[in-house]
């Protein structure tokens, strides 16, 4: 405890607050949860999509090496503009996705996690326990160059050595009209990385890992992924696994989708960028709602970034700004909070804001538990007389009250 009465976090944690309606949440989580009971210091970045365009994103880049200075940071849902959004907040350019820059700098995996409440079942019947996400956080569409084809030519791939050799081509297509070229990389050092922290995760869970890709129409790209991490799983993770009881198990893409559909869960499915960023959301849809799963960035060089896996909640936002009533979910907000704390305690050495963490996640759950809902729970839960839709302001104001409760 702090001189206050208040729990003292130790060390600074990077705050990166972000755009519309998860922005409005994120200060009523911090003034109503958090701030009463915790003395911290945040380290405290703006990436609302008027800011970046401010700064050049620069601010973008300063907050991933803030997270890389202190270790453990904390996001908000940010807007990635596309022509709308830069007509609406008058930006200079469609900048690219905040998420992207990040995991790029910092590298990594990130683990996504579905957050179950006893009252709101699967949509899939087949699923008792959670499905986790392993998503690689680096390279791909989130890091593309692309091109709009404007007349006939041809397009090439290009690669000139650095050490002088002969440059190397292959062409794309030839275009005999108008049309659009895109170009994605990875590094065989992330994909290592990633499927260690994959089978790592695996391991420390006891649970089976699943990789998935479409190496058969891949045939370079997504089959170095097949590679890398066939070559990881024998040379130290197989006897690891067999003495556990779980297995590794690869297939394609379109088969593990099918397959899942089919699975009772407990698995950790790992998923290239693109993939892992839509099967979460899947996942998190069939729990109950986007806001109903947990993220964390975590990086082969020791930093740790908790974010809110959906979106800004656009159309709650404008009904905000007209001042209707909203009832928005902020559970993966709280969990983005909580389990950021939870790692800063772990790290400290600091168990009273472990223990902080444990209980806030327990109040939030066990306030949807209770009957006491946002309206996208409400409308898949179990039916009970005691359910009933509650505004985003009071969702919030009752995890606060339970947690006043718990401490």
């Amino acid at each position: 405890m702090s001189g206050n009465g208040k729990i003292k976090v130790k060390t600074p944690i990077v705050e990166m607050d972000g755009d519309e309606m998860t922005r409005v949440m994120w200060q009523m989580v911090k003034e109503t949860i958090l701030l009463p009971y915790l003395d911290m210091e945040l380290a405290y970045y703006d990436l609302h999509v008027k800011h970046r365009d401010e700064t050049d994103d620069q601010v973008t880049v300063e907050a991933a090496t803030a997270v890389m200075k202190y270790g453990v940071g904390v996001k908000c849902a940010t807007i990635t503009p596309n022509e709308d959004r830069v007509r609406e907040y008058d930006l200079k350019k469609q900048w690219k996705s905040p998420n992207g820059t990040i995991r790029g700098i910092l590298d990594g995996t990130v683990f996504r996690k579905p957050i179950l409440a006893k009252n709101i079942k699967p949509s899939v019947s087949t699923w008792k326990k959670p499905i986790i996400i392993g998503r690689h956080a680096y390279g791909d569409v989130y890091s593309n160059a692309e091109m709009r084809i404007p007349a006939a030519g041809k397009a090439e791939l290009l690669f000139t050595p650095a050490d002088g050799g002969p440059p190397l081509r292959r062409t794309i297509k030839e275009f005999t009209e108008p049309g659009v070229i895109q170009g994605i990389h990875n590094t065989d050092a992330s994909i290592e990385s990633f499927a260690r922290a994959c089978f790592a995760f695996a391991m420390d869970e006891k649970i089976d890992l699943w990789f998935s890709t479409k190496d058969t129409i891949s045939k370079t790209y997504d089959t170095r992924f097949r590679d890398i991490f066939a070559r990881e799983y024998e040379k130290n993770w197989k006897e690891k696994f067999r003495k556990a009881g779980i297995e590794y198990f690869f297939t394609l893409i379109d088969d593990a989708v099918a397959r899942i559909m089919k699975t009772p869960g407990g698995i950790l499915w790992a998923l290239k960028n693109y993939d892992g960023d839509v099967m979460s959301d899947m996942i998190a849809s069939a729990n109950g709602s986007l806001a109903m799963m947990t993220s964390v960035l975590v990086s082969p060089r020791g930093y740790f970034e908790y974010e809110a896996a959906h979106g800004t909640v656009q159309k709650h936002y404008y009904r905000h700004l007209k001042g209707e009533e909203t009832s928005t979910n902020s559970l993966a907000l709280i969990f983005a909070w909580s389990g950021c704390l939870r790692k800063r305690g772990e790290l400290d050495g600091t168990p009273d804001v472990v223990s902080f963490a444990n209980r806030l996640e327990a109040a939030a759950v066990e306030t949807v538990e209770s009957g006491i809902m946002t309206g996208d729970l409400l409308s898949v839960a179990e039916e009970n007389p005691h359910n009933r839709r509650v505004n985003t302001g009071m969702f919030i104001d009752a995890v606060a009250e339970r947690l006043r409760m718990k401490l």
